[in-house]
């Protein structure tokens, strides 16, 4: 026999059970078993919005922007809406570790060297040699050509308060913002510098850049202030996370930065000068934990629970690591060769397997999904999704309120 829900929606099938008994009407009704989120719109009458969801796991129930967290088999009171708003709802994720990506096409053969995730969307950028290209995915493993605004080396992209930024290599001061992802517009960087990465974090857009000291930040991704490294390093990767931006350095060194405002940068100390070239930050459980790889070959790792000082972990096998991200509570990394590796804590690493030898360049999370691109000059792509939990939802009208 089906779940049944009552009072009974309108039409079609019913999935949820167990809805509050003072609902006065049925306003959503469904369930997810193969897709991790769905987007829709419901109308309100101007009464709170009463919602359940019945599934392995926890829901996230977003309406007009503001999530709700819905438990197994619980009822969550809302404010008052009325009229149109937008709704999505999104099922919690399995736990299976990301052991095996599978191979996606990108838009062009093109050298793919930054990705990121925002707002529903995929965004990648190419930087060898001078190109245009760009590319966006809904999926992350179907993907469309986009134009950037310049002919340039664009190494790095990132997403925060509604729009994309990206800058570029190579002694430039070319930038570009988009809030879609597709149509970029060009901005200037503070100097003619090697911009290698940027990341956002409390209302700041951050830009590291290679062989320098020159540091740059912005409010909204378009006009953009200098700011000085702490030492003339090759920077080639920043994060944020916990009140901190976080840079590491590839120039064989031990020199690491931190910073609370992304203006002014401290010096802190990698565990060995292996050529750090990526960083990334994520909770392990309620304690904050930013990871950076290397790139010169060896099985050094690195671990911070302060983003000031480090401690030496060790990869599951000596290669050229280039990128790492976190998500769903794993730390991915990905090389320039088959070789992958995830880590529950940042601290202990599994190996892992990419679906070509295609110098995988960046790797990003989002909505279940991560997503690597390469710097071959190849159509390579990889991507790997964690499986939906089943819940079913419904979301309802509550009763009228009276004065």
């Amino acid at each position: 026999m089906g779940l049944q829900v009552f009072p009974a929606p309108s039409g079609g099938a019913s999935y949820s059970s167990q809805p509050p008994a003072s609902a006065s009407s049925v306003l959503l009704d469904g369930q997810l078993v193969t897709a991790s989120s769905i987007t829709t719109s419901v109308t309100g009458t101007g009464a709170p919005w009463l919602l359940y969801a019945n599934g392995a796991g926890t829901t996230t129930i977003t309406i007009a922007g503001t999530p709700y967290t819905v438990t197994a088999g619980s009822t969550v009171g809302t404010s008052a809406y009325t009229g149109s708003q937008s709704v999505s709802v999104a099922a919690s994720l399995s736990s299976t570790a990301p052991a095996t990506f599978s191979a996606s096409t990108m838009s062009s053969s093109s050298f793919w060297y930054g990705v990121a995730y925002g707002n529903g969307i995929f965004v990648t950028v190419a930087g060898f040699p001078s190109t245009t290209a760009g590319a966006y995915s809904t999926d992350g493993i179907n993907w469309t050509a986009s134009t950037m605004p310049s002919s340039s080396r664009w190494y790095g992209v990132t997403y925060g308060n509604g729009y994309f930024v990206a800058v570029a290599s190579g002694t430039t001061t070319a930038g570009a913002y988009s809030t879609n992802g597709v149509t970029w517009t060009a901005s200037t960087m503070p100097s003619a510098s090697s911009w290698t990465a940027v990341t956002y974090g409390n209302g700041y857009f951050v830009a590291v850049a290679g062989t320098t000291t020159a540091g740059a930040y912005s409010t909204n991704g378009s006009t953009w202030t200098a700011s000085t490294m702490p030492s003339s390093s090759y920077w080639n990767s920043v994060t944020y996370g916990n009140g901190y931006f976080v840079a590491v350095q590839g120039s064989g060194t031990t020199a690491g930065a931190y910073s609370t405002n992304g203006s002014t940068w401290t010096a802190s100390t990698m565990p060995s000068s292996s050529g750090w070239v990526g960083v990334a930050y994520g909770l392990v459980g309620a304690t904050p934990t930013y990871v950076a790889v290397q790139g010169s070959g060896t099985t050094a790792g690195a671990y911070s629970t302060n983003g000031t000082t480090w401690t030496a972990s060790t990869m599951p096998s000596s290669s050229s690591w280039t990128s790492v991200t976190y998500g769903n509570n794993y730390f991915v990394a990905v090389s320039l060769s088959t070789a992958g590796a995830y880590s529950t804590n940042g601290t202990t690493w599994t190996a892992n397997t990419m679906p070509s030898n295609s110098s995988w360049s960046s790797v990003t999370y989002g909505n279940g999904k991560f997503v690597a691109v390469q710097g071959s000059g190849t159509t390579a792509g990889a991507y790997y999704s964690f499986p939906p939990l089943p819940v079913a939802y419904g979301i309802y009208n509550g009763a009228t309120v009276r004065a």
